[in-house]
């Protein structure tokens, strides 16, 4: 997993995630140039990035009273991994992915945590290039970075896979789902009250899910046009059975519905047993 976690506007911002992301200098920080910085080291390597002249290039002339505006001075990114896999393994690949993404336009500096039980490296990276360029990191930016970094880890003989969760036919997140006891309470409420769930997602559910399925439908016709007719049908089919679109809260009241369906059931099964059982003692 690839994930942008913010970036400090602030020069002392960036100076408290370094200390953060070296537990207040026990670890070592790794940076482009291949340097182990200390604690005692982290405020050089700060001042070498010079920090202060990006922001100095973004403020407003001399009538201008708004101030300069509040732009990142770095992005902060995280390359994570499931649990047992090996953290030296993903340290390689995180050192690889920040080389072949960032090493020959901006500066940035890593560090490995193994503290949790999901191995993750803690990537910053300077928002201005070395030419002067900022960078802007949007989702398909995102979506290749996940593919890139799958694909290290791959070459570390980890497998991984960088493939979005609708078009693998997964509407929901793997893992435990905790909600708001607040949330539930809305739904229980709104369930009452109308005996249907209002989600203003569903609408762009719904549009992910048409075009996932136009994709495939696509890949289906370029196979059928080259003779594989019987693997076009297999997608064709595998597009056709994807399980039905349910946000989180219509996920979470039909499983409302059927835990209320399962204790009446359960309750009625039981009362002619406990009928008879007071019959018996009459």
């Amino acid at each position: 997993m690839v994930k942008v976690t913010g970036g400090g506007r602030r020069t002392g911002a960036v100076a408290a995630h370094f200390a953060y992301i070296s537990h207040q200098g026990e670890l070592e920080i790794e940076t482009d140039e291949g340097q182990r910085v200390s604690k005692d080291g982290q405020k050089e390597l700060l001042k070498s990035w010079h920090l202060e002249l990006s922001a100095g290039q973004y403020r407003p002339s001399r009538g201008d009273k708004a101030g300069p505006p509040d732009i990142k001075l770095v992005h902060n990114i995280t390359l994570s991994m499931p649990a047992a896999t090996s953290p030296k393994a993903v340290l390689a690949a995180a050192r690889v992915f920040a080389r072949e993404n960032f090493g020959a336009t901006h500066r940035y500096a890593l560090a490995l945590h193994t503290h949790q039980r999901h191995p993750h490296v803690h990537l910053v990276v300077k928002a201005e290039g070395l030419d002067g360029r900022r960078l802007h990191i949007d989702k398909a930016m995102l979506r290749e970075w996940c593919q890139d970094f799958a694909q290290r880890m791959r070459e570390q003989g980890i497998e991984a896979n960088a493939t979005p969760r609708a078009v693998r036919g997964q509407t929901r997140r793997a893992g435990k789902s905790y909600v708001l006891r607040e949330e539930l309470d809305v739904i229980v409420r709104e369930l009452s009250a109308t005996k249907t769930i209002a989600d203003p997602a569903r609408a762009r559910l719904l549009k992910t899910r048409k075009d996932v399925i136009a994709g495939w439908n696509s890949i289906a016709a370029t196979l059928e046009a080259q003779g594989e007719i019987a693997l076009g049908g297999d997608v064709r089919y595998f597009a056709n059975h994807l399980p039905p679109v349910l946000t989180d809260r219509e996920r979470l009241a039909m499983k409302l519905f059927q835990i209320t369906k399962e204790r009446t059931l359960e309750r009625r099964s039981t009362e002619p047993l406990r009928e008879r059982a007071i019959d018996r003692v009459r």
